[in-house]
C-alpha cells in the first residue's frame, strides 16, 4: 500500500500577556528539502488540509499554554501526516516544544494542554486515526 508523507514544522515567537503570534515561520518538506510554506490559491488541497490541522493544533497550544499561566518566548513544532492509497490518514504525529518566557510548567499541566488540542475542532472532523501522537514539551532559561 502506497503511503503518502507531508511534513511541516513552525518557528514562532509571541508577545504578551497571552501568547499573541509576534513572527510565525513556517516550512514544508519537498523533495528538494525544506521550503518556506507559500499558501496560495494554486497550492496543492491536502497541503492546505495538512496546514489546517497543523494551524490549529498550534492555536489550541499557545492559547491553553496561556490559560496555564506559561507565557511563551518562542515554540517549534512539527507535524508528519501520512495518508494510504485513498487519501485516508493512517499517521498523525504533532510536536512541540515551548520556550517558557514565564512560568512553571508541570505534568498536569502538559496533560491538560496536549488534551486540549485533541478539540481542536480541524482534527475533530477526521476520522479516528490509529497511529495519532500529540507530544508537548517545554524548555526554559
Amino acid at each position: 500500500m502506497a503511503k503518502r508523507k507531508f511534513t511541516m514544522r513552525l518557528v514562532c515567537t509571541y508577545k504578551d500577556p497571552d501568547n499573541t503570534i509576534d513572527n510565525l515561520n513556517v516550512d514544508v518538506l519537498t523533495q528538494d528539502g525544506w521550503k518556506p510554506l507559500d499558501l496560495s490559491v494554486t497550492s496543492p488541497g491536502f497541503q492546505i488540509f495538512v496546514y489546517s490541522v497543523f494551524t490549529c493544533q498550534h492555536m489550541y497550544f499557545r492559547v491553553n499554554c496561556a490559560e496555564r499561566g506559561l507565557i511563551l518566548e518562542k515554540s517549534e513544532g512539527s507535524i508528519m501526516l501520512a495518508t494510504d492509497r485513498e487519501w485516508n490518514i493512517t499517521t498523525l504525529h504533532v510536536d512541540f516544544v515551548g520556550e517558557l518566557k514565564r512560568g512553571l510548567v508541570n505534568q498536569d499541566d502538559i496533560d491538560y494542554i496536549a488534551e486540549r488540542m485533541q478539540q481542536c475542532p480541524v482534527s475533530k472532523n477526521t476520522r479516528e486515526i490509529a497511529d495519532s501522537i500529540t507530544a508537548i514539551s517545554f524548555k526554559s532559561d
